[in-house]
């Protein structure tokens, strides 16, 4: 695109509604220019279909009237090529030869409207007038989630529902005093957001912000991960270490999953708690430290207390804030502000101009049930933006998601056995984090032979799993 066809896209962006006719007859196409064109409307015109595309490709305009009929390449190709090209544009077919099987197909292909010619310039002011209206709604739309956006975005967070307003000023407020605080949610939901979240609104927001995931690293290790050691401590230890207590001094420390860490580490980490010191792997001398501490957990961690999993004395030093964040599925009022923020996060990664997803296309999505949280969400629209074009599709998004199991949301009856059920849910979950069999354990909170022996019983153990979840109500 040259400088002057940029200066002239902007120049009518904002303030007017273009609008491209394709016809071979460029008598008519005059006719139309003189009826459509005004204040309001750039007209767009073109006897070559091949023309026309490479002008939707430029202009992208929402609203445009295409002949059926055209020597140089049919109208009902055309028609599908536009809507490739953008899915939601308003489509008017227009023909001098009225058929109502071709009517029909039109409809059916993705046409909004289908004009019979001749027609009177009051008729054409009066439907392409409508178009235009409505293209100008969902322009206005467009703006007001982008500022809605805007106000809905905290420290990294997004969330409009009463929930997640909820915790953002529980953030504000204990933020500026916490020595300790636990994070509490299902994988997915966010519980690292919200631990930097505490970190930026903290005295500590200077100091460093030290993250260790406990489920990730081993039992042997995780001593000297989280207080280091000294210079042959151990075979191996050529030199002194500090542990990562010891790098959040003056920050802080982040302990992803503190529910995976075993009573005897659970032990040692409560004296870090208790005495604000720490001590190195085969070292005699302790170390001040001044670090607040954030814990995050999917697990129920009270339950764990009282069935002598976790120890209670480390339960009630980190539990004297608890932050809870809610799944997905309980804040769906949040899912279009959320596509919006990961679809620009991921044009700007991939480095593509992809800013908008189609009105089926979220609809789908509003149907689905999101056991993986917002990282599902991540993860379907990460992979969307590397299928899509400009705009992201129905046709764009994993099979599953498209897979609606009816019932879940109209509250009818689900008539299949339980067992049946739970099967068709862990596929789903395998489905959405692609085959990894160790995050689909975590999110439904079963062990991985559980998980191998569900597999087993439903006749798959492969490492992504198809799933057909039509039920019958």
């Amino acid at each position: 695109m040259s400088v002057a066809e940029r200066r002239n896209k902007a120049e009518f962006s904002d303030s007017k509604v273009t609008v491209l006719a394709i016809d071979d007859e460029a008598a008519f196409l005059e006719f139309l220019g003189e009826v459509i064109s005004s204040d309001e409307v750039h007209f767009l015109s073109t006897t070559d279909p091949q023309e026309g595309l490479r002008m939707m490709q430029q202009w992208r305009p929402p609203v445009i009237l295409l002949d059926l009929n055209m020597p140089q390449l049919d109208g009902m190709l055309v028609l599908n090529r536009l809507l490739q090209i953008d899915p939601d544009v308003d489509v008017a077919m227009l023909t001098a030869d009225y058929n109502p099987e071709s009517a029909v197909q039109a409809i059916k292909k993705g046409a909004c409207d289908y004009l019979v010619k001749p027609i009177t310039a009051e008729r054409i002011r009066e439907r392409v007038g409508r178009l235009v209206e409505e293209a100008r709604r969902s322009k206005h739309c467009a703006r007001l989630q982008e500022d809605l956006l805007r106000s809905t975005e905290f420290e990294g967070m997004v969330g409009q529902s009463p929930m997640m307003q909820d915790v953002f000023a529980t953030i504000r407020r204990i933020a500026p005093h916490f020595r300790t605080v636990l994070i509490s949610g299902e994988t997915g939901t966010g519980k690292e957001l919200a631990a930097r979240a505490l970190h930026r609104k903290s005295p500590a927001a200077k100091g460093s912000f030290v993250a260790c995931n406990c489920a990730a690293v081993a039992e042997t290790l995780l001593e000297s991960e989280l207080f280091g050691y000294v210079r042959g401590a151990f075979t191996g230890a050529s030199q002194d270490r500090i542990g990562l207590v010891e790098a959040a001094n003056g920050g802080v420390l982040f302990l992803d999953e503190i529910g995976e860490m075993s009573q005897a580490m659970q032990a040692k980490l409560l004296r870090v708690f208790q005495n604000h010191e720490v001590r190195r792997v085969g070292s005699s001398v302790s170390r001040q430290v001044d670090v607040r501490m954030v814990a995050s957990t999917h697990r129920d961690l009270r339950r764990m207390v009282s069935q002598g999993q976790f120890r209670e004395d480390l339960y009630y030093r980190i539990s004297m804030v608890e932050l809870k964040l809610p799944r997905l599925v309980d804040r769906k009022e949040d899912l279009l502000v959320l596509q919006q923020q990961i679809l620009q996060r991921y044009a700007r990664e991939f480095d593509k101009p992809l800013a908008t997803i189609t009105r089926r296309a979220q609809a789908v999505l509003s149907q689905h049930s999101w056991p993986g949280n917002i990282r599902e969400l991540e993860n379907v629209l990460g992979r969307a933006c590397m299928m899509a074009g400009e705009s992201i599709d129905v046709r764009d998004l994993p099979a599953y998601v498209k897979t609606v199991v009816r019932g879940e949301s109209s509250g009818c009856a689900i008539l299949a056995p339980l067992a049946d059920i739970n099967k068709r849910h862990v596929l789903a979950v395998l489905q959405s984090v692609e085959g990894n069999k160790v995050r689909a354990a975590e999110i439904l909170q079963i062990s991985r032979s559980s998980l191998y022996r569900i597999l087993r019983e439903s006749g798959d153990s492969s490492e992504c799993v198809p799933m057909n979840t039509s039920l019958v109500c």
